[in-house]
């Protein structure tokens, strides 16, 4: 029930984006979808099926709940692929900057032997 109330409440939190197209498109093809529904419409056997049939509700919550988990991914492995980007243009400023440094110790005129 709290989770369900917080659903609600985050609601109005929701992007334009996530209020016109709140479903995922589904990977399933048209008969396993088919299936899917059929399976759905049984009235479960198993005690443990029939608990589930009461948190179906939960369903969009866990749609939601794993894209978020995704993107916390996504962004974790674009943070450490910046991260190593950041510490080689680093390393290749210190060697621009050594080499300039030691450009400036040189003397201009050439060596008169």
């Amino acid at each position: 029930q709290r989770i369900l109330r917080l659903a609600e409440m985050c609601r109005r939190l929701e992007t334009e984006e996530e209020k016109v197209l709140p479903f995922y498109p589904s990977s399933l093809a048209e008969w396993e979808q088919q299936k899917v529904h059929r399976v759905l419409e049984e009235i479960p056997s198993e005690p443990l099926a029939r608990a589930m049939r009461d948190y179906v509700g939960l369903e969009r919550f866990w749609q939601r709940f794993n894209k978020v988990k995704l993107e916390e991914k996504a962004l974790e492995r674009a943070q450490a692929a910046l991260a190593n980007r950041n510490q080689d243009l680093r390393r290749l400023l210190q060697q621009y900057l050594a080499g300039a440094a030691t450009n400036q110790k040189v003397p201009k005129d050439p060596h008169p032997l």
